[in-house]
């Protein structure tokens, strides 16, 4: 008979103990299977337990896994959580031998080493996402290396530079932030098992044999910090934010470059939304929803970090099964803007005769003109700067493209200087052009053609550590499943 004043408090039930049950059968009870089953081919390894004693335990676990599904179980509160459930199914099994499985263990290493189970699987996800938008965008910006578009600073026409260039400072911020991600999957790499409650155990563990049939790069050495840094979640999520903080940043461009007044950026019609009432409208709504899920994502960041503000260092809920879960949205709203944009970006060209028409209107080659000045006449630039500006409030009062202000230029170079300029008509106009101010600027880094041939080599050379990065923590961990499977075997066969 049920000893029901066992139970917990009804309230308390139903408040925490039974969503922190319905969330290991969403997300940890087979992380816990691994576990308990690389657990026991250690204690069986080091001869904590017999042969025997484990073949036992370990054909128990085989008989409670075929006969209990998981999905289907509802809590009661007959015991306290999962971990607790299995242990009862087992002593039910096997009497006292049933208790021998968590012999040198504590259900806070294995809820540290379940945490990062969960999060390796969608941060490597996550990883593989954005190494396919990088690769997308590497794409792109080899398309456009020569589309010409208005740089903008302080919200204002600034100078032309090229739509592959704008791309390339996109995909060098984002390789960097894959970098970050990168090394906070490598913080989730490490294993907590047989940090026991928190100071390890008495019995002599191979805290290595289980951190390898696991998928581990290592144990976390400290076992107080395997159970109360959780330095893990705050740079996992820390890294996460900025992913998702620098591409809401380009996302504003979008928006600024597709508005009817810049109309720099055309959106196809397949990524445009008309108006129910107005029929001029094309709302090009992804660039929102791109916008409102990357901030949703950096809020979500931020508060998995919040949450472990001013707690204490130690063993703690504040850093477990509730909020744990709670940081799984990022994944799924992270993951929605960064397949939109990936979809988005490549879809979209630059409105070229806009970027002509924003350019006279605005005179963004008159730093060249300058710069012009400063090789040909051997002025200083401030007297350069001077003449050019001079130019450039001519055309505009005028209304007319830099390039017809060969007149307004000459009047402005004898006042300066008192003599005429040695640049011709046809030579201004070249120097004022728009192809002329991009090629000219073959600098490491920057827009000319040259350079950022050098530049997307680079960027492939970055995403391809990378991958290559992700691809040996998957066939380590893969290997290590096969290992696991194999051990866990010949215990069965005893």
């Amino acid at each position: 008979m049920i000893d029901h004043s066992k139970f917990p408090d009804p309230v308390y039930k139903e408040t925490v103990l039974a969503p922190l049950f319905d969330a290991v059968k969403a997300h940890y009870a087979d992380h816990m299977g691994a576990i308990n089953r690389a657990h026991l081919v250690m204690l069986a390894e080091t001869q904590i337990l017999s042969s025997e004693q484990a073949s036992a335990i370990a054909n128990a676990l085989v008989d409670i896994e075929a006969q209990i599904d998981v999905e289907k179980q509802v809590y009661t509160g007959e015991h306290e959580d999962y971990f607790f459930l299995i242990e009862a199914e087992l002593r039910q099994r096997l009497g006292d031998l049933g208790g021998s499985l968590h012999t040198a263990r504590s259900r806070n290493d294995m809820d540290h080493t379940l945490f990062k189970f969960a999060l390796q699987s969608r941060a490597e996800a996550m990883m593989g996402q954005l190494q396919g938008l990088a690769a997308a965008l590497i794409d792109k910006a080899r398309q456009e290396a020569k589309t010409p578009i208005v740089a903008y600073t302080h919200g204002q026409p600034a100078q032309p530079s090229t739509f592959g260039h704008y791309l390339a400072s996109v995909i060098e911020v984002l390789l960097r932030d894959c970098a970050r991600l990168d090394a906070a999957i490598a913080g989730l790499d490490h294993c907590p098992m047989g940090a026991a409650a928190i100071t390890t155990s008495g019995f002599p563990i191979d805290r290595q044999r289980v951190s390898d049939l696991l998928g581990f790069s290592a144990p976390l050495r400290n076992s107080y910090g395997c159970i109360a840094s959780v330095d893990y979640i705050t740079g996992l999520y820390s890294a996460l934010k900025l992913v998702f903080l620098h591409l809401g940043r380009v996302v504003q461009d979008m928006a600024f470059w597709s508005s009817f007044e810049v109309s720099q950026l055309y959106v196809p019609n397949a990524l445009v939304q008309i108006s129910s009432i107005m029929p001029q409208k094309r709302n090009p709504v992804p660039i929102e929803h791109m916008r409102h899920l990357a901030s949703i994502s950096v809020g979500r960041c931020d508060m998995m970090v919040n949450v472990m503000h001013n707690t204490p260092y130690t063993d703690m809920n504040d850093s477990e099964g509730e909020v744990q879960q709670a940081g799984y949205a990022v994944f799924e709203s992270g993951g929605r803007m960064i397949a939109l944009l990936g979809a988005f970006l490549p879809a979209c060209s630059i409105n070229v005769e806009r970027v002509h028409t924003n350019a006279d209107s605005a005179c963004i080659t008159i730093t060249e003109l300058a710069d012009t000045l400063v090789r040909l006449e051997k002025l200083s630039f401030r007297q350069a700067h001077e003449i050019a500006a001079e130019t450039a409030k001519a055309v505009i009062a005028e209304n007319k493209p830099l390039r017809e202000g060969f007149v307004s230029f000459c009047r402005a170079f004898e006042t300066e200087v008192g003599r005429s300029s040695r640049l011709g008509k046809e030579a201004f106009s070249q120097a004022v052009a728009i192809e002329t101010f991009v090629a000219v600027r073959d600098r490491f880094g920057g827009p000319a053609p040259h350079a950022l041939v050098d530049a997307f080599e680079a960027y492939q050379g970055d995403l391809a550590r990378l991958v290559a990065n992700k691809n040996a923590r998957q066939k380590r961990r893969s290997t290590a499943q096969e290992n696991l499977k194999k051990a866990f075997s010949n215990l069965l066969e005893i």
